[in-house]
């Protein structure tokens, strides 16, 4: 069996680096990680579908870690001087100062969100994305997020969430929200789905 070249180890590393910072993290803050790993390409790709790449407005990427979905985003067209990166961990934020340096990042707490962003954003958002942990927090927070959120966003927007759970991280009853789902993306580990809001 031929052993891996340099390139492809040197493509593999960054990804192996990745899952040791988030590993660590995790096991720090537990409560804090939307995930012990990094978020999968299927699923990252899956999350930037949602996204409007012909808009010039602003999209918000909630709990970015190490950049996973960010990375998606922006292979998907998503120009990266339109991101605006909300992350609570210092180190994550100074990994995608480096990795994204025409990205906006904020160090900030994405559940205080109209807080975070009261001076940020230029013009309403035409996506949220968000890699965070909701069903670790109580449904006032959940709500007061997606509230925060559409706040934010420019009217029928998507506020697109994932969630390895098998119940919606937000309930689809919301009065005037439109909801939908993906199919369950398998290849992730573990399977997730992502979610997607839009105010009516």
């Amino acid at each position: 069996m031929p052993l891996p070249s340099s390139s492809a180890r040197a493509l593999k590393k960054p990804r192996l680096d990745d899952e040791v910072r988030f590993l660590r993290s995790w096991i720090e803050k537990p409560l804090h990680m939307g995930a012990v790993m990094p978020s999968g390409k299927l699923l990252a790709r899956t999350m930037a579908h949602y996204v409007d790449i012909d808009s010039d407005a602003p999209v918000v990427e909630l709990g970015p870690g190490t950049g996973a979905i960010t990375s998606a985003l922006i292979e998907r067209g998503v120009d990266q001087k339109r991101l605006v990166l909300v992350e609570y961990n210092p180190g994550f934020c100074a990994l995608l100062r480096d990795r994204y340096p025409h990205a906006k990042v904020v160090q900030g707490d994405a559940y205080r969100l109209r807080d975070t962003l009261w001076n940020v954003l230029s013009a309403p958002a035409s996506a949220v994305v968000s890699g965070l942990p909701l069903v670790t927090k109580p449904m006032l927070t959940r709500l007061r997020l997606i509230r925060d959120a559409f706040t934010a966003l420019a009217p029928g927007a998507p506020f697109v969430q994932f969630t390895y759970a098998v119940v919606p991280p937000i309930p689809k009853s919301l009065p005037g929200v439109s909801t939908e789902a993906s199919e369950r993306i398998w290849m992730n580990l573990p399977p997730a789905r992502v979610w997607v809001y839009r105010k009516d």
